[in-house]
């Protein structure tokens, strides 16, 4: 249709196709942005004729924050959870006001924008809040430099009619609104990559083809410079005091039409906003025009802008959106599209602030909760429906016409498909892993509903130690905080090798406390070839004949066959003789290359980590399977990760469990470097272990939750999301404390059948490959003896001398098989 027709559409039938360019472009999702407003300044050079923000100077008030007040406002937003500090301010007032330039002087700043680049600052480093900056008009130099401290700007347009800054036009005596000059910024500000947000107001005095004009002039920048992130469409509200105090308001119908006709002439990727509080309880009928996202919603401050007009809460937004079928989400100051290319669209100084805010889908992260914290996901800020404690009911979730609460397409379609036993492609996975709301209890509770009918009400758990026999390690993996060596001088620990003798020794002391396994893995010495892993295990087999040895990663095994210049077939068999039982599923890290290129770059690829099991399994032995997850990765890797996995099970059938563990973050070197996400969020970490269930049964059918990174709360709310395993009691384990987690040490059998009991399962021990313990080693770990300090010599003990050329295999490593 011809933009201009648009005029004479009917508002129901506009809203219904803008309806559907939606949910073509962003599904059931709506947005809104937690934030603090912080009006840095209300004096303006400009004098539009309906506004109360902007005001002349006052006597004895100071015409700008303080930034200590910057401070106290930014801070408090933090503590309650927002992500955005809005600045808003009046369009350079040292240019009207003496008042303003005086001011400035004291503070050492020529310009407005000087003190606001420095108060961005101090909010981006002092609270981490993420700034999103509205200061009027700006030339290219001031886009680039608060580009520097802050992760997005804006600048509404209003409108593009020059016909509005006549004489008796609202924007009369404005120069800054005069439309070329902000258009002229909004050009800039593409040219600068600077995402954006502008938009129209309506009602006063526009005509509708002159709304489509302006959003015509909208798009036509965003489509050349892919920088307009949303379009706000504003409606007007008369205000007592201003010259357009008399002047009427535009409808409701009018609004929606005009949201409608934005959602039209824009196209469903485009995100379209309207703020609901300038609706009031009519709020709620701006979704059916389209729109996909509430604005700012501060629970701190009130909107300067229209105070007289306050935001509805979180929960009755939640709720308006939800009736409707969508799904809400706290967004950051910049979108989804542009966190997922921050190396483009984002100042190096401001990537580490972003990721530290974002969840997997680019997204607002919803609670304080981080895999291997001390905090419990309680007092971390998760919605209780995700603890252990809430009561989930055991009615089954229903997908068709009138069920409560409904469930969106995508999650019905992966539901009704997993019921039927169909198999889940990688588009049915990812809904599942980014499930929100409704949608969010129906997954876990489908995870849940299918556990039990896997594995009964038994959860199980096996008596093992770890031992990580170095921390010394050639390999550059960027989440790794465990291993120690040249690269990694900065991490903790000092580098050791623990002598053969030891690991002898802390086997029989786990043999002696009812251990039935015994769990080898470490950092790669340069010096190791795959020798040191055939002594290993017949050293162990050799004192030890009947335990289990559980042991050494793909890579290890990778790089122990070609030391030897082995096939993986080869050497495997070696390994067999040599005593070794099972292979853990450890480096799989994520089973998508686009990822493991950022993380793991020289480790062994997707290929390479399967080929290594596929021969475990041609060979007789069996392996686990696992996921680090909730760094550089998104949803849809972890679908595909969940898909290679299971389609190498219908080829070998060798996996024994499938084992999420969320990135511990704190000690993380790529973290650290501001390269990735600080692990999953809590819904993130359930939904791994329920989409795991969903998605590789019936090829996979043990979901471990692991307490390590979980913690034993969050491990028992795993439990109701799918799992049906705790995983080992460990007796001693530093890989993870090494990364910055608080547990990891020791679980004892009464501790987890305690845990166990308080969910209302039956609590069972197992060996590695799931079969039963003799009595006598069940008995055995009841009141274990407290352990022998371990010894971990320094690794110049050894005398290891390393060769001159490493193995790496790389993500097109050369083949060993």
């Amino acid at each position: 249709m011809e933009p201009f027709a648009l005029v004479d559409v009917p508002t129901d039938e506009l809203c219904a196709e803008a309806r559907a360019l939606r949910e073509q472009g962003t599904g059931t999702l709506v947005t809104y942005s937690p934030k603090v407003f912080i009006p840095l300044t209300k004096l303006c050079r400009d004098v539009c004729h309906y506004c109360t923000f902007a005001r002349p100077p006052r006597r004895g008030e100071r015409a700008y924050m303080s930034l200590d007040e910057v401070l106290a406002v930014a801070g408090a937003g933090a503590a309650a959870g927002c992500h955005e500090a809005l600045f808003t301010l009046g369009d350079k007032p040292e240019l009207r006001y003496r008042a303003a330039r005086e001011e400035l002087a004291t503070l050492g700043c020529e310009t407005t924008l000087d003190y606001l680049e420095r108060a961005a600052r101090t909010v981006l480093e002092g609270t981490g809040l993420l700034p999103h900056l509205n200061p009027g008009v700006m030339d290219a130099a001031d886009l680039a430099r608060l580009r520097r401290v802050s992760a997005s700007q804006g600048i509404m347009l209003e409108s593009s009619s020059e016909r509005l800054s006549a004489r008796g036009g609202p924007h009369f005596g404005s120069p800054d609104k005069l439309p070329a000059r902000r258009l002229e910024t909004l050009r800039l500000a593409g040219e600068a990559a600077v995402p954006f947000t502008t938009g129209i107001l309506i009602g006063i005095g526009e005509t509708r083809q002159e709304r489509i004009e302006s959003l015509l002039a909208i798009r036509e920048l965003g489509d050349r410079h892919g920088h307009v992130q949303e379009v706000i469409v504003q409606n007007f509200r008369a205000k007592p005091g201003t010259r357009m105090a008399g002047h009427p308001e535009p409808s409701l119908d009018e609004l929606l039409w005009t949201a409608a006709a934005a959602r039209v002439l824009l196209g469903s990727r485009w995100n379209i906003q309207a703020p609901p509080n300038l609706s009031y309880d009519e709020f709620p009928r701006l979704l059916d025009a389209g729109i996909n996202d509430w604005g700012g919603i501060s629970p701190v401050t009130v909107d300067h802008v229209n105070p007289e007009a306050p935001w509805p809460e979180v929960e009755r937004l939640r709720q308006a959106t939800e009736a409707r079928g969508l799904r809400l989400a706290p967004r950051l100051p910049i979108y989804p599209e542009y966190v997922a290319d921050l190396e483009r669209w984002a100042d190096p100084a401001v990537v580490a602030a972003v990721l530290r805010r974002a969840d997997a889908d680019g997204l607002g992260r919803e609670d304080r909760w981080a895999a291997g914290s001390s905090e419990t996901p309680s007092a971390a800020g998760v919605a209780t429906n995700l603890l252990p404690t809430a009561s989930l009911t055991r009615k089954p979730v229903r997908v068709g016409a009138g069920s409560r609460p409904k469930v969106s397409p995508p999650i019905a379609q992966a539901l009704t498909k997993s019921r039927a036993e169909d198999e889940l492609d990688e588009t049915d996975v990812t809904a599942l892993l980014q499930a929100r709301g409704p949608d969010l209890e129906a997954v876990l509770r489908a995870a849940d509903d299918l556990r039990r009918e896997v594995s009964g009400d038994i959860v199980t758990y096996v008596v093992t130690r770890n031992i990580n026999y170095t921390n010394v390690c050639y390999f550059r993996c960027g989440f790794c905080a465990f291993s120690k060596g040249k690269l990694a001088e900065d991490l903790r620990g000092r580098p050791y090798l623990v002598p053969m003798d030891e690991i002898v020794r802390r086997s029989r002391e786990a043999w002696e406390r009812g251990g039935v396994e015994v769990c080898l893995q470490g950092g790669i010495h340069p010096a190791f070839t795959g020798n040191f892993y055939l002594d290993v295990c017949r050293a162990i087999k050799g004192a030890l004949p009947d335990i289990h040895v559980h042991a050494f990663s793909a890579l290890e095994v990778w790089q122990g066959a070609m030391t030897l210049e082995l096939t993986l077939d080869e050497y495997v068999t070696r390994l067999r003789a040599a005593g070794l039982a099972s292979l853990p599923g450890t480096a799989a890290e994520i089973l998508d290359d686009e990822v493991r290129a950022v993380i793991c770059p020289d480790k062994v690829s997707t290929a390479q980590w399967l080929a290594v099991h596929d021969a475990a399994h041609r060979a007789g032995l069996r392996s686990t399977t696992t996921i680090m997850f909730g760094h550089a990765d998104t949803p849809r890797s972890w679908a595909r990760h969940l898909i290679e996995l299971r389609d190498q099970q219908k080829r070998t059938g060798g996996f024994t469990e499938f084992v999420p563990l969320p990135f511990v973050h704190m000690e993380a070197p790529i973290y650290l470097k501001g390269r990735a996400r600080p692990g999953p969020t809590f819904r993130e970490a359930l939904l791994v272990h329920a989409a795991g269930r969903l998605g590789l049964h019936p090829w996979i059918t043990n979901i471990q939750a692991s307490w390590v990174k979980l913690g034993l709360d969050g491990a028992k709310a795993a439990l109701r999301a799918g799992a049906n395993d705790l995983g080992g009691t460990l007796m001693n384990e530093s890989i993870s404390r090494a990364a910055g987690a608080a547990h990891g040490q020791e679980m004892p059998p009464e501790r987890m059948e305690e845990a166990i009991r308080d969910l209302g399962r039956t609590p069972r021990q197992r060996t590695t490959l799931y079969g039963h313990p003799d009595l006598e080693r069940t008995r055995r770990s009841f009141g274990a003896a407290p352990i022998v300090e371990p010894r971990n010599p320094s690794v110049n003990d050894a005398r290891l001398r390393s060769p001159h050329h490493l193995v790496r295999p790389g993500l097109v490593g050369a083949s060993a098989s």
